[in-house]
């Protein structure tokens, strides 16, 4: 009896990967369901490989077209599209939900798999984020299990007792968390040149690859804040029991240690199909395609801790994770914003820390009981953010190819 497999942004990195894995083992799974933005021709391709039967896309008009044009290409696929199909594509009949939309608009989606009592996997951020506290609170109470697609959670996950994990809860014995990061392509640079940093260079991972926006959390650090968050929500441990650690090779993806002073880690490749197949696989483990690592080739692994005036952001995510409520989602969605003003309307890189900041410090953190409060306060934080950018981009000119410092909003 194969497994059945919903996946929420096929189209994405996380998705085509997970795609991937499924391929390699067609006896184990089979895909119920795909989800993407408005990436037409990758859907299409992935139709026909796969011959869901639901595909959801996001925007009404590709759903529109591609509903069209499945039929011609001889598969059944039932097309659906918006909010409404992600949430019933997530809540319907596949065993198991791979949750990969990223920003805000996976929430319901995520929720929808939880409460479905589902084998959930997360490789977005922004559901523990945003609404981690409901989310592990409607998984125990539907049972559902969650596991975590990040390499670095799920590293973690690999690292802890066996059968000592449920998520939300603090398992027995751990002292702390050390999570792992790169330290991105900038981990060298003086902090004094980052004013002159460009999209193009912030993409450029060193060892990973992703979509922009992501590649630019790297660059920051600010994907390493937002893991510090999630590692708090699925493993219930507080801020400061969890250490960053900058790593560059990638291959220590994160260690745990327990209270009698063992470490232990989890190495692999840098390829996300090794967390995949943990995570499709378990309790058992599977083939992932992934390069076999090779110890003697990696020649040595270096260890230090990260400097947080290249990276404050790394501060703004412990002191949103301290106060708790919806502040973490009003820093995720200042964020989201800075870097998307960044990528596309010329926004400084230097200043992307210092809009969320001032994002965060005109926010009143609320409870994050509830989805509509989370959502308002996502709502209010990117409207706030975009009424800093204006200023904050005439500020961030180079004149004579020094960089001007100026206040944020000045």
């Amino acid at each position: 009896m194969t497994v059945s497999v919903a996946i929420l942004g096929s189209t994405g990195s996380i998705g085509a990967s997970t795609l991937d894995v499924i391929a390699r083992h067609p006896d184990k799974y089979r895909v119920s369901g795909l989800s993407a933005n408005g990436n037409l021709a990758a859907m299409r391709k992935q139709c026909a490989a796969f011959n869901p039967e639901l595909a959801v896309m996001a925007d009404a008009a590709a759903a529109r077209q591609l509903a069209g044009e499945l039929p011609g290409a001889g598969l059944q696929t039932r097309v659906s599209g918006g909010p409404e199909g992600l949430s019933e594509l997530a809540g319907g009949d596949a065993d198991i939900v791979v949750c990969g939309i990223v920003g805000a608009a996976g929430l319901r989606s995520t929720l929808a798999a939880v409460r479905g009592g589902k084998k959930v996997l997360i490789a977005n951020k922004e559901p523990l984020v945003m609404l981690g506290g409901l989310i592990m609170r409607e998984a125990r109470a539907h049972g559902a299990t969650v596991i975590p697609l990040d390499s670095e959670h799920n590293a973690i996950f690999q690292c802890l007792p066996a059968g000592g994990y449920a998520a939300g809860t603090r398992p027995a014995g751990v002292a702390r968390i050390l999570l792992t990061g790169s330290g991105g392509p900038f981990r060298r640079l003086p902090p004094g040149d980052f004013c002159r940093v460009t999209p193009a260079q912030a993409r450029a991972h060193p060892n990973w690859d992703m979509g922009p926006k992501v590649s630019v959390d790297s660059a920051t650090m600010m994907n390493k804040g937002l893991e510090l968050i999630e590692a708090c929500v699925l493993f219930s441990v507080g801020v400061d029991d969890i250490e960053i650690v900058i790593h560059p090779q990638s291959v220590v993806h994160s260690m745990v240690e327990y209270v009698d002073g063992s470490i232990l880690a989890q190495l692999g490749s840098p390829d996300m199909r090794v967390a995949i197949a943990n995570a499709l696989g378990w309790p058992q483990r599977i083939d992932s395609g992934a390069r076999r690592l090779s110890l003697p080739e990696c020649a040595r692994l270096d260890f230090e801790a990260p400097d947080h005036r290249r990276f404050p952001c790394i501060g703004l995510a412990r002191d949103a994770g301290r106060t708790g409520g919806t502040l973490p989602a009003v820093m995720n969605a200042a964020n989201e914003v800075a870097v998307d003003a960044f990528l596309h309307h010329g926004l400084r890189f230097d200043r992307i820390a210092q809009v969320v900041e001032a994002t965060m410090a005109r926010a009143e953190a609320g409870p994050d009981c509830t989805l509509e409060g989370v959502l308002e306060a996502d709502r209010q934080a990117r409207r706030r953010c975009r009424e800093l950018l204006p200023g904050v981009a005439a500020a961030a000119v180079a004149v004579g190819g020094a960089c001007v410092v100026s206040e944020v909003g000045s």
